[in-house]
């Protein structure tokens, strides 16, 4: 399959887990795909392997709404990377998230990488691998700048340069900026 089938699938993706629609997870993995969570960070946790579509929708969808709202993913469009010619049904991408707290209220933005795995017919992921490597937590008062920067922002799909033309003068951004121009996620 195309990398735009692929990108259709991880659509899906950010749409079930940003916006809470579990059924739409069912377009997105197959029944015993599995998910591997590489975290780099202590800011946030999620159980390091989960096994079946059932409790992926879980971990991914359910039990991340009842903590996050207000939740952007953002794929860096640059960085995809389609192994067509060596690892066939297999797509990389960098990735960006800006979210709320349910509880408290502080802004969350992290950063990190997804490793897709279709199956054979390329039309759902057997497997992910979604890595973690920053998260960082910002106090409330951020929360009305972040998401100003967010919503100028094509969604899900957004390349480096766009991201970072509209990006904030927030010190404690500074981390992600650096990692994500220059590649290191």
């Amino acid at each position: 399959m195309s990398l735009e089938n692929h990108k259709n699938i991880i659509r899906n993706y950010i749409r079930a887990k940003d916006d809470n629609k579990p059924l739409l997870m069912e377009q997105v993995f197959t029944e015993s795909a599995t998910l591997e969570m590489e975290v780099k960070t202590d800011n946030i946790s999620f159980p390091p392997d989960t096994v079946s579509l059932k409790a992926i929708t879980d971990v991914l969808v359910k039990n991340f709404s009842q903590t996050y709202e207000n939740v952007y993913t953002f794929c860096l469009s640059d960085s995809f990377n389609n192994n067509v010619n060596s690892i066939p049904n297999t797509v990389s991408c960098d990735w960006l998230v800006c979210m709320t707290e349910r509880d408290g209220g502080n802004v969350r933005v992290g950063s990190g990488r997804y490793d897709w795995r279709f199956n054979e017919q390329g039309n759902k992921a057997n497997h992910l691998i979604i890595t973690i490597e920053k998260m960082l937590i910002l106090v409330p008062a951020h929360t009305e700048k972040i998401f100003e920067w967010v919503k100028k922002l094509p969604y899900p799909f957004c390349d480096s340069e766009k991201m970072f033309e509209f990006i904030l003068d927030l010190d404690v951004l500074d981390s992600i900026i650096k990692d994500n121009r220059s590649g290191n996620n």
